[in-house]
């Protein structure tokens, strides 16, 4: 499934494993670029810490954001095989989280005390190490037993189903053309409409 835009909605996690569809030769990287990954950020952005937001990531951060996409991905697909996930890749995931870790940050806005969580380094290692953590929050959760791959037979890309009878990561990406594809085999098939 080539698609130019990468889809979101799942958990966060998801979303980054989701940033690497099958293309018409393989996977292809839709954070392949610093644009690439500022417009996924935009996208992302209502779950994105604020000290993550209005950043402009550089060539720099993508090699760390790619380490933990990578690391994620190793982890769902032994999940998805029902294997013990690879612990190279829990070892990146917590390395990733230790690079820059998230401090509260006390002040006080003149009646309260506030806590803000902050972290502290360079954008990619602050974003690696907040998508590390929203890995290690997927991955342990009970809900993971349920992690499924997209049913379309051009797609790799993963979802966590609010409904048991979900086959595709999206159904109007690959359910509308898994479909569209079934109904022009059968009527060429000559089994009618």
């Amino acid at each position: 499934m080539a698609d130019s835009a990468p889809l979101t909605g799942e958990a966060l996690a998801l979303d980054l494993v989701n940033t690497r569809p099958l293309g018409a030769h393989g996977r292809v990287d839709l954070l392949a670029t610093p644009r690439q990954l500022s417009d996924w950020l935009a996208l992302e952005r209502d779950r994105l810490q604020g000290e993550i937001r209005g950043s402009a990531p550089t060539r720099a951060d993508l090699d760390p954001v790619h380490s933990v996409r990578a690391h994620t991905e190793a982890a769902v697909r032994a999940l998805l095989d029902r294997a013990e996930p690879p612990a190279s890749a829990l070892r990146g995931l917590t390395d990733a989280q230790r690079a820059a870790p998230s401090v509260r940050e006390l002040a006080w806005d003149g009646t309260s005390v506030t806590a803000v969580s902050r972290r502290d380094g360079p954008l990619g290692l602050r974003l690696a190490a907040l998508l590390a953590e929203a890995a290690a929050e997927v991955l342990s959760a009970p809900a993971i037993g349920g992690l499924k791959e997209c049913e379309a037979d051009d797609c790799v890309l993963v979802f966590l189903p609010s409904h048991p009878r979900r086959r595709w990561c999206s159904p109007t990406r690959c359910g509308n053309r898994t479909r569209v594809a079934r109904h022009y085999r059968r009527r060429s098939a000559g089994d009618g409409p």
